[in-house]
Protein backbone atom coordinates (compact mmCIF):
# COMPACT_ATOMS: atom_id res chain seq x y z
CA UNK A 1 0.00 0.00 0.00
CA UNK A 2 2.78 2.42 0.94
CA UNK A 3 4.59 1.53 -2.28
CA UNK A 4 1.51 2.37 -4.39
CA UNK A 5 1.13 5.75 -2.70
CA UNK A 6 4.83 6.53 -3.12
CA UNK A 7 4.76 5.48 -6.79
CA UNK A 8 1.69 7.64 -7.44
CA UNK A 9 3.24 10.68 -5.74
CA UNK A 10 6.47 10.21 -7.69
CA UNK A 11 4.56 10.08 -10.98
CA UNK A 12 2.53 13.18 -10.15
CA UNK A 13 5.64 15.09 -9.05
CA UNK A 14 7.46 14.21 -12.26
CA UNK A 15 4.55 15.56 -14.31
CA UNK A 16 4.52 18.85 -12.45
CA UNK A 17 8.24 19.49 -12.31
CA UNK A 18 9.42 18.38 -15.77
CA UNK A 19 11.16 21.30 -17.42
CA UNK A 20 9.92 23.94 -15.00
CA UNK A 21 13.30 24.60 -13.41
CA UNK A 22 14.83 26.39 -16.39
CA UNK A 23 11.89 27.68 -18.43
CA UNK A 24 11.08 31.37 -18.33
CA UNK A 25 7.40 30.52 -17.84
CA UNK A 26 7.02 27.27 -15.88
CA UNK A 27 3.22 27.69 -15.85
CA UNK A 28 3.22 27.58 -19.64
CA UNK A 29 5.42 24.46 -19.61
CA UNK A 30 2.84 22.78 -17.39
CA UNK A 31 0.03 24.00 -19.66
CA UNK A 32 1.77 22.36 -22.64
CA UNK A 33 2.46 19.09 -20.84
CA UNK A 34 -1.06 18.79 -19.46
CA UNK A 35 -3.11 20.00 -22.45
CA UNK A 36 -0.87 19.86 -25.52
CA UNK A 37 -2.03 23.41 -26.27
CA UNK A 38 0.35 26.33 -25.93
CA UNK A 39 0.16 28.62 -28.98
CA UNK A 40 2.30 31.73 -28.54
CA UNK A 41 3.78 30.49 -25.27
CA UNK A 42 7.22 31.56 -24.10
CA UNK A 43 9.01 28.24 -23.53
CA UNK A 44 12.49 29.68 -23.96
CA UNK A 45 15.07 27.33 -22.43
CA UNK A 46 12.44 24.78 -21.35
CA UNK A 47 13.66 21.23 -20.78
CA UNK A 48 11.13 19.09 -22.61
CA UNK A 49 13.40 16.07 -23.01
CA UNK A 50 11.43 12.93 -23.75
CA UNK A 51 8.12 14.81 -23.77
CA UNK A 52 5.25 13.26 -25.72
CA UNK A 53 3.90 16.25 -27.62
CA UNK A 54 1.81 14.40 -30.20
CA UNK A 55 -0.41 16.87 -32.05
CA UNK A 56 0.69 19.73 -29.79
CA UNK A 57 -0.32 23.26 -30.77
CA UNK A 58 2.87 25.31 -30.52
CA UNK A 59 2.08 27.88 -33.21
CA UNK A 60 4.22 31.02 -32.77
CA UNK A 61 5.72 29.64 -29.55
CA UNK A 62 9.15 30.77 -28.39
CA UNK A 63 11.23 27.61 -27.96
CA UNK A 64 14.58 29.37 -28.30
CA UNK A 65 17.26 27.22 -26.68
CA UNK A 66 14.68 24.63 -25.60
CA UNK A 67 15.84 21.08 -24.92
CA UNK A 68 13.69 18.62 -26.85
CA UNK A 69 16.02 15.62 -26.75
CA UNK A 70 14.08 12.45 -27.63
CA UNK A 71 10.83 14.43 -27.72
CA UNK A 72 7.96 13.05 -29.79
CA UNK A 73 6.55 15.86 -31.94
CA UNK A 74 4.41 13.69 -34.22
CA UNK A 75 1.68 15.84 -35.79
CA UNK A 76 2.73 18.92 -33.80
CA UNK A 77 2.01 22.38 -35.22
CA UNK A 78 5.07 24.59 -34.79
CA UNK A 79 4.09 27.06 -37.51
CA UNK A 80 5.95 30.32 -36.91
CA UNK A 81 7.72 28.98 -33.81
CA UNK A 82 11.15 30.25 -32.78
CA UNK A 83 13.39 27.21 -32.26
CA UNK A 84 16.66 29.13 -32.61
CA UNK A 85 19.39 27.13 -30.86
CA UNK A 86 17.01 24.37 -29.73
CA UNK A 87 18.31 20.83 -29.18
CA UNK A 88 16.18 18.22 -30.96
CA UNK A 89 18.73 15.41 -30.74
CA UNK A 90 16.97 12.08 -31.41
CA UNK A 91 13.60 13.84 -31.61
CA UNK A 92 10.81 12.24 -33.64
CA UNK A 93 9.23 14.84 -35.91
CA UNK A 94 6.75 13.34 -38.36
CA UNK A 95 3.71 14.85 -40.08
CA UNK A 96 4.55 18.06 -38.24
CA UNK A 97 4.38 21.67 -39.39
CA UNK A 98 7.51 23.77 -39.04
CA UNK A 99 6.56 26.18 -41.78
CA UNK A 100 7.73 29.75 -41.27
CA UNK A 101 9.65 28.59 -38.16
CA UNK A 102 13.08 29.86 -37.11
CA UNK A 103 15.29 26.76 -37.19
CA UNK A 104 18.63 28.57 -37.06
CA UNK A 105 21.32 26.65 -35.17
CA UNK A 106 18.94 23.79 -34.31
CA UNK A 107 20.63 20.52 -33.35
CA UNK A 108 18.89 17.67 -35.18
CA UNK A 109 21.54 15.03 -34.50
CA UNK A 110 20.01 11.56 -35.04
CA UNK A 111 16.55 13.12 -35.27
CA UNK A 112 13.87 11.58 -37.47
CA UNK A 113 12.02 14.05 -39.68
CA UNK A 114 9.43 12.39 -41.88
CA UNK A 115 6.88 14.20 -44.03
CA UNK A 116 7.40 17.47 -42.17
CA UNK A 117 6.42 20.85 -43.65
CA UNK A 118 9.35 23.27 -43.49
CA UNK A 119 8.17 25.67 -46.20
CA UNK A 120 9.21 29.22 -45.43
CA UNK A 121 11.36 28.15 -42.47
CA UNK A 122 14.71 29.83 -41.85
CA UNK A 123 17.38 27.15 -41.56
CA UNK A 124 20.97 28.31 -41.09
CA UNK A 125 23.70 26.29 -39.37
CA UNK A 126 21.61 23.18 -38.70
CA UNK A 127 23.34 20.17 -37.18
CA UNK A 128 22.09 17.15 -39.15
CA UNK A 129 24.60 14.46 -38.11
CA UNK A 130 22.96 11.03 -38.57
CA UNK A 131 19.53 12.63 -39.00
CA UNK A 132 16.93 10.68 -41.00
CA UNK A 133 15.08 13.08 -43.28
CA UNK A 134 12.36 11.86 -45.67
CA UNK A 135 9.73 13.80 -47.62
CA UNK A 136 10.94 16.98 -45.90
CA UNK A 137 12.50 19.98 -47.66
CA UNK A 138 15.83 19.87 -45.84
CA UNK A 139 18.80 18.81 -47.87
CA UNK A 140 22.23 19.58 -49.19
CA UNK A 141 22.32 20.67 -52.79
CA UNK A 142 19.54 19.42 -55.00
CA UNK A 143 17.21 21.38 -57.18
CA UNK A 144 15.64 24.63 -56.02
CA UNK A 145 12.50 23.58 -57.89
CA UNK A 146 11.80 21.02 -55.16
CA UNK A 147 11.23 23.73 -52.58
CA UNK A 148 8.76 26.59 -52.34
CA UNK A 149 10.82 29.65 -51.44
CA UNK A 150 7.96 32.09 -52.07
CA UNK A 151 6.02 31.42 -48.89
CA UNK A 152 4.75 34.52 -47.13
CA UNK A 153 5.14 34.17 -43.37
CA UNK A 154 3.15 36.24 -40.91
CA UNK A 155 2.55 35.90 -37.22
CA UNK A 156 -1.00 35.61 -35.98
CA UNK A 157 -0.88 37.91 -32.95
CA UNK A 158 -3.87 36.12 -31.40
CA UNK A 159 -1.50 33.26 -30.57
CA UNK A 160 1.46 35.22 -29.20
CA UNK A 161 1.51 35.90 -25.47
CA UNK A 162 4.85 37.72 -25.58
CA UNK A 163 5.11 39.98 -28.64
CA UNK A 164 8.91 39.94 -28.33
CA UNK A 165 8.88 36.24 -29.21
CA UNK A 166 6.84 36.80 -32.38
CA UNK A 167 8.53 36.02 -35.66
CA UNK A 168 7.91 37.61 -39.02
CA UNK A 169 9.84 37.15 -42.23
Amino acid sequence: MKFNILATLTLIASLFFTGSAVAENPDQVQQLLLTGECPGCNLKGADLSGAHLLGADLRNANLQGAILIEANLEGADLTGANLNGANLTQAFVTNASLNCANLNQVNLTAAKLYDTDVSGAVMNNLTLTNAEIFETGIGIGGSAEEFNFNVECRVDSRHVSDQRSAISY
